[in-house]
Order: C-alpha cells, then structure tokens, then sequence
C-alpha cells in the first residue's frame, strides 16, 4: 500500500491509516462514486472497538468471481464477534485485475482478518482497491465498488 501502514512487527501488526487520511482529500474527486463514499466515510479508519463500521478485523469469508466476462466480483467480510455488529459486502463492477498475493504463515489464525485498506484513484476514472489481511493481501483493479454493511453469507 502507498499511504497506509499495515506490516507484521516482532510478533504483532502495526496498522496506522494518518497518512492516507492526510492524502485523501487530495484525491477524494478522483475516486469513483462508491469508492469515495466507502474511503471517506469517517467510521471506515476508526480504529476502536466501539466503532462497528471499520473495517479493521473483519474476516475474510468469501469471494465470488463472475465466471462470465461481466467483471464482477464480490468480497464478503463477516463480523469479528467482539466489534462488529454486521459483516461486510464489497461488490466491484469492471474488474480488471484480482489477485490474492500470501506473504507469510500465521498458523495459529483460523481465518484471515482485515489489518486495514487503501482505495486509489486508477486508470480511466476507475480505483485500485488494496486490502492488508493478517496473511495475505488482495488487489482489485476495477471501474467502481460497492460496500454494504449487512448480513453476509
């Protein structure tokens, strides 16, 4: 990610979003419709446990590629028991580029959790949506997103 820090430190995470949210109104008008709303919203990088809507340790459970060449893609994230009251629904239109990169092993994780993300202006008005899990990343290249909080699954 450009701005946001999100790394593995001595056996914890270290996630601090200041520098994205310092560079966001920067780039705020750039971003698609849904994009900008989803990355401005000002509960998305609220990191406390009282704030249900950051996206911080919600956990990855499902991802459906569209086996047509529509360029859809959805990315559902449900609730971590302690902070969240609903999951998360992202859904991209005109995806371009989908990549899931594994960067180390955290065998005693069941599941992979939000560290924190970053949204992008892209290529011909569209975004660039990265997202720090605990053991991966993921990449999306698309024309916009879609986030709804909600029942997921």
């Amino acid at each position: 990610m450009k701005y946001v820090t999100a790394v593995w430190d001595d056996g914890g995470f270290y996630v601090d979003p200041r520098a994205y949210l310092a560079e966001l109104p920067k780039f705020r008008d750039q971003l698609p419709a849904g994009a900008r709303e989803f990355a401005s919203d000002p509960a998305h990088y609220a990191l406390g446990y009282g704030n249900g809507r950051c996206v911080k340790d919600l956990e990855l459970s499902g991802i459906q590629v569209a086996t047509d060449k529509s360029g859809g893609l959805t990315l559902e994230f449900a609730p971590n028991q302690w902070k969240h009251d609903t999951g998360l629904r992202i859904s991209y239109s005109g995806v371009t580029h989908f990549s899931i990169d594994y960067e180390h092993s955290i065998d005693w994780m069941l599941v992979d959790t939000v560290l924190l993300d970053e949204i992008l202006p892209g290529e011909d008005g569209g975004c660039v949506h990265e997202i720090a899990l605990t053991d991966a990343s993921i990449t999306v290249r698309c024309k916009d997103l879609q986030a709804v909080w909600g029942d997921v699954g």
